[in-house]
């Protein structure tokens, strides 16, 4: 996937800001691969662009204990938390006794990003790590689009486990069937956008042919 400089930087930059509701004094922590897209948008350009103070994490959650992830959040009193429904999953596994250890109360916002997560480790995720206190950013979007675009906004969306609730400012998105026709209210077929937005992928590398076939040519 290509993308380029203005545009790119401008959407990291913006979904960042809104969705993290960042702040000056916060210390954001995403715990994805920096090789990731998520890398990209959300641990190197969008929190660089806003100025952020970030920790970088290079291991996995389990090791060298399961309190690794709480135990790096009270060190460095992180505020934002982002994190993958994979992750929580597997350290909902261990209970709440590795989250007692530690002091999370400088948590203010998490989020999660990767897949769509179920309920169960959503709630997990708000009242064990959060302590109900926390808005959870569910963030949809792909390498394609180059940051979220469907996602709440903190304290501003009201929150449903689960959903990535509603577009980010300028995403228009709608649900077609196979026939190319727009669905209304509760439906099931393919997710398409109206119309561009300053992050979208530009081409695919050295094969523009390809890029236009995959993803223009079933709904021009």
């Amino acid at each position: 996937v290509l993308h380029t400089v203005a545009g790119y930087l401008l959407y990291t930059s913006l979904t960042f800001k809104y969705v993290f509701d960042h702040h000056h004094d916060d210390v954001y922590w995403c715990t994805a691969d920096i090789g990731w897209i998520t890398g990209h948008s959300y641990i190197t350009y969008g929190p660089l662009a806003n100025g952020a103070t970030s920790v970088l994490f290079e291991g996995i959650p389990v090791h060298p204990h399961v309190g690794r992830f709480w135990e790096i959040i009270e060190k460095y009193k992180v505020t934002k938390f982002y994190t993958a429904p994979t992750a929580i999953r597997l350290l909902m596994k261990y209970g709440q006794e590795p989250l007692q250890k530690y002091d999370l109360s400088s948590l203010r916002i998490l989020g999660t990003v990767g897949e769509p997560i179920n309920p169960e480790a959503w709630q997990w995720y708000h009242e064990a790590v959060g302590k109900g206190r926390c808005p959870v950013v569910d963030t949809f979007w792909q390498t394609e689009t180059g940051g979220h675009v469907l996602t709440p906004l903190p304290a501003a969306t009201p929150l449903k486990p689960g959903s990535a609730t509603f577009p980010f400012f300028g995403v228009e998105p709608t649900i077609l069937n196979e026939h190319g026709e727009e669905l209304e209210g509760e439906a099931e077929g393919y997710l398409v956008f109206r119309r561009p937005w300053p992050g979208i992928m530009r081409t695919v590398y050295r094969n523009h042919e390809r890029f236009e076939n995959t993803y223009f040519k079933k709904f021009p």
